[in-house]
């Protein structure tokens, strides 16, 4: 073997040392812009948590959603290998203040400064009209405010790939989604039922008629069901590779 040879193969070690400690320098530095980025909106959700305190059953439980969301944040910070999921972990925290606020709101209080959008909030869209049904045997509400009879507050995304509004109602039926990554049975006629005709929120029947097939199969394939394809409304129950960017 020449010698020139020989340097050759000597460079192109040297080349591809340098491009691959490069590259990992660089996903090093994302990923600490992340954390750092993902800390400050935990940290802005703990202060909240810890001095505020609900005074009515609406501000208690939109209070306890803001808490769950502190924790699962912490924890998945705590866990972040990657910029992708330290921007999860964000999405959680900006998630529980949404609850934060949404707790000031129960209380009479200023809501608080700006909070950035959720993946999915837009097109979910809002709780425009009090609205109440007969559902399987029970009484399900929705308002655009809370109430003794809606105390529950969703801050509005998409749930296992259905549009769910912002609003306030009167039992959490999405959590049941967010868990199992895909809706019951009977889901369409409870969308249907709730939702149709109301001005300003994301429910279209047939989309989501077709999108609630395609996610049975998908869920009912082999059986098992991830909780990490909840959908991007649920991020405390999301797994780390199921956000998407």
């Amino acid at each position: 073997m020449s010698t020139g040879f020989l340097l050759l193969l000597v460079i192109i070690g040297v080349v591809a040392f340098l491009v691959i400690r490069g590259s990992q320098a660089g996903n090093q530095r994302e990923l600490d812009d992340a954390v750092a980025d993902a800390r400050q909106a935990i940290d802005r959700l703990g202060g909240q948590v810890y001095n505020l305190t609900g005074s009515n059953d609406a501000a208690k439980q939109a209070l306890s959603d803001a808490s769950e969301r502190f924790t699962a944040a912490g924890s998945q910070i705590s866990q972040a290998k990657s910029a992708a999921q330290a921007r999860l972990a964000k999405q959680t925290a900006i998630e529980g203040l949404y609850y934060i606020r949404a707790a000031r709101t129960a209380m009479g209080m200023d809501p608080g400064p700006h909070i950035p959008e959720l993946t999915g909030q837009r097109t979910a869209g809002a709780v425009s009209e009090n609205r109440s049904i007969a559902f399987e045997g029970r009484q399900i509400q929705a308002s655009p405010g809370p109430s003794q009879t809606t105390p529950n507050y969703y801050p509005g995304g998409m749930v296992a790939g259905r549009p769910v509004p912002a609003g306030w109602y009167s039992e959490p039926w999405w959590k049941t989604a967010l868990v199992a990554g895909a809706w019951g049975v009977g889901s369409m006629l409870l969308f249907d039922a709730l939702f149709s005709g109301m001005h300003g929120v994301g429910y279209d029947q047939n989309a989501f008629a077709d999108g609630y097939q395609d996610g049975f199969q998908d869920a009912s394939g082999n059986g098992d069901v991830d909780p990490g394809d909840a959908g991007d409304g649920g991020g405390f129950f999301d797994g780390f590779d199921s956000f998407d960017f």
